[in-house]
C-alpha cells in the first residue's frame, strides 16, 4: 500500500534507487507529512473548540509543529542533494543526518512541553465536555497517525534514511499521545473523574525517553560511528580475492551520507613482486570498488618480504606470543633489522578499543615476551587502536 503511494508520487521509487530518486522520495514523504498533519491539526482544532478541552487543543498545536518537522525533512533532503563544491568536497549528504537530529530534538521538546501542560492540568483540572463527535475525531486522528508511522517506516527502510525513521517514531508517539487523550476523555465521560493530566504526564515521560534515544541514534552518523562489521568483512573478502594481495590491515571507512562512502586500507604485497604489477592490481581494486560498490577506496601498498625464512620464522613465533597475551590482538607490517649485537624487531599491533591496557602496557608486555625468545631482540612497536576486525590474511 505504502509503496503504491510513493510510486504514484516518485517515478522509479524502490530499493537501491539512485541518489536523485532517493532525494525525490524524501521530499515526497515530507510533502505527505505536511498535508496529513495540517489535516489533523484542523480536525483537532474543531474537536477542541467543540469540547472545550485544552488537551485536544494542545494536541492540535502538536500536529501543526509536526508539519514543521516534515518541512525540515523536506528541506533536508533538498539540501543533502546538492553536489560537492570547493567548501564541501565530500558533498552535502550529511545534512540529512542533521535534519534527523533536529526532528529528534523537536520530539524531545514536545515531550517536555506535554509534561509541563499535564502537570498544570493535574494541579488545576479543567472540566471538559467530550461528546460523540469529539471522540470520533480523536479516533480518526489516531488512525491517521498510525498510517503516518507505518508510511514513514516503509519509506525509511526503502531509501535507508534515519531522518525518515525518526519521523516515523514521532508519528508513533503522537498516536500514543492522542490515544491517551481519547482514553482520558472516555474515563472522564464514564466516571466523571478527570484523569487527563495524569495520563498525559505518563505519555510525556515516554516521549522524552524516546526523544533522547532518537537524538543518540540520529547523532551517531554525524559523530562518525564505526562501520557495519558486515561491510568491513565484505571489503576484506573482496580485496583478498585478487591475486597478489597477501594481507590487509588498517581499514578506515568514512560515511558522508548515503551513497557517499570513502575508505582507505593497507594492502600487503610480496616485496619480490614487480612494483608496477602490484600497482596495477591496486588500481584495478580501487576502480572495481567505485564501479561495483560505490565506495571511493584508496589503497596504501605495503611490500612484505616473503623470502627471508629467518624473519618469517620469527614472525610466526611473535604472532604466537601475542595471541597468548592478547587473543583479540593482531600484528602486521612485521620486519626485522638484523644486527651484530642486537636486532630490531619492528611491527604494528592492532588492538581493539575495548582492550583496557594502555598502549605503553601493551608494548611492555609484548616486548618482554619477545625478549624472552632472545635477549638481543629489541622491539619497536606501533599501537593501532581499531575496531573488532582489524586484519585479514590469506
Amino acid at each position: 500500500m505504502f509503496d503504491g503511494v510513493m510510486k504514484c508520487l516518485v517515478k522509479g521509487y524502490g530499493p537501491g534507487a539512485d541518489s536523485k530518486v532517493r532525494e525525490k522520495s524524501g521530499k515526497a514523504a515530507g510533502a505527505v507529512g505536511i498535508a496529513t498533519n495540517l489535516l489533523l491539526c484542523a480536525l483537532k482544532l474543531l474537536a477542541g473548540w467543540v469540547s472545550g478541552s485544552v488537551a485536544i487543543l494542545a494536541d492540535a498545536v502538536n500536529n501543526l509543529t509536526d508539519s514543521g518537522s516534515s518541512i525540515i525533512m523536506l528541506v533536508g533532503f533538498k539540501l543533502a542533494g546538492k553536489p560537492a563544491d570547493e567548501k564541501h568536497p565530500f558533498g552535502h549528504a550529511r545534512i540529512e543526518y542533521l535534519s534527523g537530529v533536529i526532528v529528534s530534538f523537536i520530539v524531545l521538546f514536545l515531550g517536555l512541553e506535554l509534561g509541563m501542560t499535564s502537570i498544570e492540568k493535574i494541579l488545576s483540572p479543567e472540566p471538559a465536555d467530550f461528546n460523540a463527535l469529539t471522540l470520533l475525531i480523536l479516533g480518526v486522528s489516531i488512525l491517521i497517525k498510525l498510517w503516518q508511522c507505518f508510511f514513514y517506516r516503509s519509506v525509511g527502510k526503502t531509501i535507508d534514511s534515519q531522518t525518515v525513521y525518526a519521523t516515523s517514531s514521532d508519528s508513533r508517539n503522537d498516536a500514543i499521545a492522542t490515544g491517551v487523550v481519547l482514553l482520558g476523555a472516555l474515563l472522564t465521560r464514564l466516571t466523571h473523574v478527570n484523569l487527563d493530566g495524569v495520563l498525559g504526564l505518563a505519555v510525556a515521560v515516554f516521549i522524552v525517553v524516546s526523544g533522547v534515544k532518537l537524538i543518540m541514534e540520529t547523532g551517531d552518523p554525524l559523530l562518525g560511528m564505526a562501520p557495519d562489521q558486515e561491510l568491513v568483512r565484505s571489503i576484506y573478502q573482496k580485496i583478498l580475492s585478487y591475486d597478489g594481495i597477501i594481507g590487509i590491515h588498517d581499514l578506515t571507512v568514512h560515511n558522508y551520507g548515503v551513497g557517499r562512502c570513502f575508505a582507505s586500507v593497507h594492502c600487503e604485497v610480496p616485496a619480490e613482486e614487480d612494483i608496477l604489477k602490484s600497482h596495477d592490481i591496486i588500481d584495478n581494486i580501487e576502480r572495481d570498488f567505485l564501479k561495483e560498490d560505490g565506495i571511493h577506496l584508496v589503497i596504501h601498498l605495503d611490500p612484505v618480504v616473503t623470502e627471508d625464512q629467518r624473519a618469517n620464522a620469527l614472525s610466526q613465533q611473535v604472532r604466537g606470543l601475542v595471541s597468548k597475551i592478547y587473543p583479540q590482538v593482531s600484528i602486521h607490517d612485521f620486519r626485522v633489522v638484523w644486527g651484530i649485537t642486537h636486532s630490531n624487531v619492528v611491527f604494528d599491533v592492532a588492538a581493539p578499543f575495548s582492550l583496557q591496557d594502555s598502549d605503553e602496557e601493551i608494548r611492555e608486555k609484548i616486548g618482554d615476551a619477545v625478549a624472552g625468545l632472545d635477549s638481543s631482540y629489541r622491539t619497536v612497536i606501533t599501537i593501532d587502536r581499531e575496531g573488532t576486525i582489524n586484519r585479514w590474511e590469506r
